[in-house]
């Protein structure tokens, strides 16, 4: 999806990326309103994220299952017992952004202790509210439920020993995977992760991919192919933050004015 503005006036633009055309330098996008397809020097991708789903269970999806939370969800959750998987930032904050209204918070950890990128004054946090309970080396094995959410099963990753509890909502944040699965034919170079590799990540002792076909080195935000830019949590080592992917996302722009320059 593509947001398109002229005189002021903001309209949004469905478009696909089909791929990239090596013989022209262009990339190939389908418009969906114009039902067509057009060519474009340079492109700016943010297709974010997608939440990281591995339990499987649609059908209870949205019905006491969700992943990622809020503080819109707090209010939701008075005097309820609920539960959250995940031991970094987002489960973290999702934590505490529950505790205010919740009965009582239980986090599940698959570690044997809050992940080392959580943040001190959080994690101090969680470990002193009177109503938040953490368990460590646990994962969810199990869900129960006929309309919605009853019961989630909790095994111990050691001892393998598994436990019913009674929740009407669980929470899953455990992180997300880009979508660049379109990027798989293209030269674009990805991370292990998936994640768009950008500007200087991209070079290798100096030196630039040997995809990469002019003198110059890659700018900040531009991929492996040049007129290619990346901006927000689709980023190789990007920080997860929406100021952060707003401002990446001007910066983009502004080295596309320059890759135009040069192109010109």
């Amino acid at each position: 999806m593509a947001d398109e503005t002229r005189n002021g006036d903001s309209k949004v633009r469905v478009v696909r990326l089909l791929g990239h055309r090596d013989d022209a330098g262009a990339w190939e996008i389908r418009d969906f309103l114009k039902r067509s397809v057009v060519e474009s020097q340079w492109i700016e991708l943010s297709t974010e994220e997608d939440c990281r789903r591995e339990l499987g269970e649609d059908k209870l999806l949205g019905r006491g299952l969700y992943y990622g939370a809020g503080a819109s969800e707090a209010p939701l959750c008075g005097g309820e017992d609920v539960y959250v998987v995940g031991g970094g930032n987002s489960a973290g904050q999702a934590v505490m952004h529950l505790a205010t209204h919740a009965k009582s918070v239980t986090m599940l950890v698959r570690d044997k202790a809050l992940a080392a990128s959580m943040s001190q004054y959080l994690s101090d946090r969680i470990l002193g509210a009177a109503n938040v309970q953490v368990q460590y080396d646990v994962e969810i094995t199990g869900l129960d439920g006929g309309q919605a959410l009853e019961r989630v099963r909790i095994g111990s990753r050691t001892t393998k020993e598994a436990n019913w509890a009674t929740t009407p909502r669980l929470f899953v944040a455990i992180g997300g995977v880009p979508n660049t699965d379109w990027a798989a034919d293209t030269a674009i170079v990805r991370d292990q992760g998936g994640y768009l590799v950008t500007g200087p990540d991209l070079l290798i002792n100096g030196k630039a991919p040997a995809s990469w076909p002019l003198d110059r080195a890659p700018y900040y935000l531009e991929t492996s192919v040049p007129g290619s830019f990346a901006a927000g949590d689709v980023r190789h080592r990007s920080i997860k933050r929406v100021a952060t992917a707003a401002g990446e996302g001007a910066m983009a722009i502004a080295f596309v004015h320059r890759y135009l320059e040069e192109t010109a």
